[in-house]
Order: C-alpha cells, then structure tokens, then sequence
C-alpha cells in the first residue's frame, strides 16, 4: 500500500462564519514581510492536499491559504444543517470571514472546479478584492447540466443527487471501501476520470482524505453547485484571468472553459493536451510555470 507524503508545513486555522459555522482554513508561513496573497478555493470533496504541487512551486514568493467548505473535513456542519445553508453564496460569507480574520484587502484568486463558482460569486459581491483571477477545470454555474453529452440525462441527475443524499449512509460506506482498494487509482484511469500522469502516491494522499467524508453534505455541497449560476458575473470581470482546463475533462469539458475565456474581456486560456478535470493535481509543474508567468506578466 502507498503512503501519503509527508504533510505540508501550513497552519490549520479556525473562525466562525455569519451563521456561527465553524470553518477550518489552511495557511502556509509568510515567506517575508508583505508576501502577496494566494487564495485556493478547492474543488467539491478536495482538500489543501490537491493544491500541495502549486504550494510547494509559490510558497517562497506568495503566502497562501485554503479553506474547508462547510460540512467537508474539518469544518462544521452548519447548526441549520438543511439544503438552503449550503448555498454557494454562504460559502462566500464564509470566505469573506476569513479574509477578515487574516486581515486580507487584496488577493490572486484561484479556483478549482467547484471552487470556480465560488470564486466568480464572490466577485459578484466583493470585486474590489481580487488582483487577478486563476479558473481550473470549472464552470460558471450547474455543472450538472454539462456532466453528460446524452440527452435528457441532465434532467434527471439532481433528482439522483437528492436520492443519494437520503442513503447517504450507504454512500459513506461505499465510498470508504472503494477509496480503500489498492487498485482503485487504476480504475480511475481506466475509466479516464483521472489521467495516467497522475502519481499512485498523490492519488493515495486524495483519496485517503476523501474516504473518511460524510456523504450528506457533500451531496448538500454538490445540490448546491448544481443549483447556481454565475453566468452573469463573466462580463463584468475586469481583474485579469488565466482560464486554465485539460482536452480530456470529462466533468466540465473544455468548451466551458472557452466559453468562460471568451466572455471575460482580455482573459487567457490554456488547455492541457490529455488533461482531465484534475490537471492541477497530474501535470503541476506545468500549471504553475503558467501562474508563474501570468503573475509576473500581471505585476503580481
């Protein structure tokens, strides 16, 4: 069996959020003295683990933090644990509580998947706060309607989301025995849902932290995404964007990421060839020279 590596050298934090919510979030030492800041929104289910290859590449330039969303990992469950406190917008709050606390006026804003939409609702609600944007393998809004080319399946995919959340009992067990199985990274990338690039041991560290989740919340989290739209927000991004996504992203396909690219006024894109939705964990070398460059391009 593989084994993790060794933990990151970051500081796990703690605040409460406008309704009390207890959230954990996750910041690495500054490396001198006004060290710019780098926020990470993760992906559904992910943790500061996913981002360790783009950490370890900035952290002598960039102080960065990442949080837990709301009923994942170390943060709480909200006290009014029902559907609407799931909403994308509360994960800005939450957010926005934590850049208080840090003290944070100003930041590059980085997001993976689910951590997309957060990112471009909290544009909506704080655009003064981001220095640039950096968009990974996401989408602008209901990524369930794009999960899959055949017709009619996107209509009923939330009514099979809500299913698996009322036996989310069944879905914790079965995702902790799934995620237990030696062979389970080469299931992955047989079924092309991560690329053959991806390191067994990286591979090991995620899924070793995504089976001990509860399923209830993340199905909550994952009703939630597929419920918002921030379609709206693309036109008025004026802070510059780096729209980064594989060929090979079977969850949200590349055609998002274009269209994200194209309705953001001077945004970049790069598209990974045999990248799949988690080309920021299988090719970080080459993500990171790219944030590398735009940031300098920038002035960041």
């Amino acid at each position: 069996m593989l084994l993790p590596r060794l933990p990151l050298a970051i500081d796990t934090r703690r605040v409460a959020s406008f309704d009390g919510t207890s959230i954990a979030y996750h910041v690495t030492p500054a490396p001198f003295p006004g060290a710019p800041w780098v926020i990470l929104a993760n992906g559904l289910g992910g943790t500061y683990v996913a981002w360790r290859g783009l950490i370890d590449y900035l952290k002598p330039r960039y102080r960065l933090l990442t949080w837990d969303y709301r009923g994942l990992y170390a943060s709480s469950r909200p006290a009014r644990d029902a559907q609407p406190s799931y909403a994308i917008p509360h994960h800005v709050h939450d957010l926005q509580a934590i850049l208080a606390a840090e003290k944070i006026d100003a930041a590059s804003f980085v997001g993976w998947s689910m951590g997309v939409q957060v990112l471009l609702e909290a544009y909506r609600r704080m655009p003064e706060r981001a220095r640039n944007f950096v968009l990974i393998n996401g989408t602008f809004g209901r990524p369930l309607d794009s999960l899959s080319p055949l017709p009619g399946v996107a209509a009923v995919l939330p009514s099979l989301v809500e299913v698996a959340r009322r036996a989310h009992a069944i879905a914790t067990q079965l995702a902790r025995k799934a995620t237990s199985q030696p062979e389970a990274a080469a299931w992955f990338k047989r079924l092309g849902l991560v690329g053959k690039s991806m390191e067994d041991a990286v591979f090991a560290e995620l899924v070793l932290a995504f089976g001990g989740l509860d399923m209830e919340p993340f199905f909550r989290n994952l009703q939630a995404i597929g419920e918002h739209d921030a379609g709206d927000v693309l036109a008025t991004i004026t802070a510059p964007t780096l729209v980064i996504t594989g060929d090979h992203d079977l969850m949200t396909p590349p055609s998002l990421a274009q269209h994200i690219a194209r309705s953001i006024a001077g945004a970049e894109l790069l598209i990974v060839r045999g990248g799949t939705h988690y080309t920021v964990v299988e090719q970080p070398e080459l993500v990171s020279l790219r944030v590398e460059r735009f940031y300098r391009e920038q002035g960041f």
